[in-house]
């Protein structure tokens, strides 16, 4: 057979030459490096059909004598090591490019994303070395299977809580508004006081996110639940509170299973993406809903004197705790700012990972 030259595609790092050859199953293949040229011949399929293809390139710096080759059924895979890990201004050494050879576009890097490239294998590799040195945790497993437990009961209070809402708003209409708390109330209080978990996690080191926004959070459902709803049975009957628990509920089953996935170190792209974004729309609301419930029991809390502070006869009068509603109001939006500030960065540094994972 007369023997042609195939096409020949190259890319480099700082210490590689990649070379992919464009012969199909390729038989009796021989390459090797003598006196810094590479030859290369092999019999298969290429640009003029099935032939014996050969060719021969002389580097524009030293290479080392070893060449690693690898035939798939479609081309030829060649990797020739530099003695110097330095970056070259072209292949070959003679400067008009052979006709045979063109740049590998689908490994092609400039100089600069090769080093970016390079940096980042470096820092994969002291990351493995850095995490094999440190002792594993022997918990680990204990403390995943916690937290998934945790979640999961979470999820399921929050989704019965939510069911139950939607189905008595679809059969009964406005009038579920105003029983909510005495249909709900009771799986709401459990969650809510399982819910303190979310504020020791942190502190003690089971999850990496912050105490503060946790504890500004869990803090101010609870006052609302068992201050605000639980005290004042004159609250209870009101539509805000229908409100309160169905916002509260939407966003906590999209949250929960999220949580719930990562300790079996799993994600659906869907679910994370409602669980970063919905809150956007749904904690302003419920923020909102919260302090509608604490601007309607300011009045019920001054007419009844409940919870309101007897100071000395001499004084002749009572500190109002409805004092302390109008400071919390301005805790709570002061909250809503601190919270949500901390949202929009993980939601922000989220998206940024899986972005320049994706890249």
């Amino acid at each position: 057979m007369q023997a042609l030259t195939p096409h020949v595609y190259w890319a480099q790092r700082h210490g590689e030459i990649f070379l992919r050859v464009e012969i199909s199953d390729a038989q009796n293949i021989s390459i090797g490096v003598e006196e810094n040229i590479l030859h290369f011949k092999g019999q298969g399929h290429g640009a003029k059909g099935e032939n014996e293809y050969e060719f021969s390139l002389e580097f524009l710096k030293p290479v080392k004598p070893e060449v690693k080759h690898k035939s798939t059924q479609r081309q030829v895979n060649i990797t020739v090591r530099k003695q110097e890990h330095v970056w070259w201004d072209r292949l070959t050494k003679q400067e008009k490019k052979p006709l045979f050879l063109a740049p590998d576009f689908d490994r092609w890097l400039d100089e600069s994303d090769a080093e970016m490239e390079l940096r980042e294998k470096e820092e994969k590799i002291n990351k493995v070395s850095i995490e094999s040195r440190v002792r594993k945790d022997p918990f680990l497993g204990l403390k995943k299977g916690f937290l998934f437990m945790y979640n999961l009961v979470q999820f399921l209070g929050y989704s019965w809580i939510f069911v139950n809402m939607t189905v008595r708003l679809f059969i009964l209409g406005q009038d579920s508004f105003y029983d909510t708390f005495h249909t709900i109330a009771d799986v709401m209080y459990f969650c809510q006081m399982l819910a303190i978990m979310e504020v020791i996690n942190p502190a003690v080191g089971l999850v990496k996110t912050g105490v503060m926004p946790a504890f500004i959070q869990v803090m101010g459902r609870n006052f609302i639940l068992f201050v605000i709803f639980g005290t004042l049975e004159d609250m209870q009957n009101k539509p805000v509170v229908f409100f309160v628990f169905y916002l509260w509920s939407m966003i906590e089953i999209f949250r929960y299973p999220f949580y719930m996935l990562a300790c079996i170190d799993t994600e659906w792209k869907l679910l994370t993406w409602l669980r970063y974004t919905i809150w956007i729309p749904l904690y302003p609301l419920g923020v909102i809903a919260e302090a509608v419930a604490v601007i309607q029991s300011i009045p019920i809390f001054d007419e009844t004197k409940l919870l309101s502070i007897s100071l000395p006869k001499a004084i002749g009068a009572s500190l109002s705790f409805s004092y302390i509603l109008q400071l919390y109001l301005v805790i709570m939006f002061l909250g809503l700012f601190i919270n949500f500030r901390h949202l929009f960065k993980q939601r922000s540094r989220r998206f940024r990972t899986k972005k320049r994972k994706a890249n």
